[in-house]
């Protein structure tokens, strides 16, 4: 099982944040790694919400399905998805903290078949990847919140370096 923790102060009322956060059909918009949100249901977010994202990652374009498996607004909210022989899970906590909230997220990666459990250990230095990637969507939604210029562009001429938040927990067991 591979896990990442992440957290970001955003200065901005924790309504807002997670609205922002949960507004999936926008995501394109305000994340540079996401290329594309195709919703798969309609009304209001919320459990059982379902919709598909294509992204870029290892330089291939990859398109999940994911679904709202919890959602208690505004303190949480997770994602659900399961490919390649592996579940994924996204958890992200919304907490008050002074002049914003402070958003953490708990990504977890875990096998479920015989093959993805033996891709999951030639797997873990791409893990770091994944960290990096999951640290610039945060960092999009908070300058789109806060309405600054997302330091973590997509394009590989001002590619970020690695993550330097001591929040920040890359874990692969």
């Amino acid at each position: 099982m591979a896990k990442i923790e992440l957290s970001r102060h955003i200065a901005a009322p924790i309504d807002e944040v997670f609205a922002r956060n949960t507004n999936f059909a926008d995501a394109a918009e305000v994340v540079n790694g996401i290329t594309k949100i195709e919703m798969l249901t309609d009304g209001e977010v919320g459990k059982g919400t379902r919709f598909r994202e294509t992204r870029v990652m290892f330089g291939k374009e990859a398109t999940e399905e994911m679904e709202v498996v919890g959602f208690d607004p505004p303190r949480s909210y997770q994602l659900g998805a399961e490919s390649h022989g592996s579940r994924y899970l996204s958890t992200f906590t919304f907490t008050e903290n002074g002049d914003g909230t402070d958003v953490h997220l708990l990504f977890e990666a875990t096998p479920l078949t015989l093959p993805a459990k033996i891709m999951s250990v030639l797997m873990k230095p791409m893990m770091k990847t994944v960290m990096k990637e999951c640290s610039k969507d945060l960092d999009d939604i908070k300058a789109a919140i806060e309405g600054t210029s997302s330091q973590g562009s997509r394009k590989p001429a001002k590619a970020q370096a690695a993550t330097d938040d001591p929040n920040d927990l890359l874990t692969v067991l």
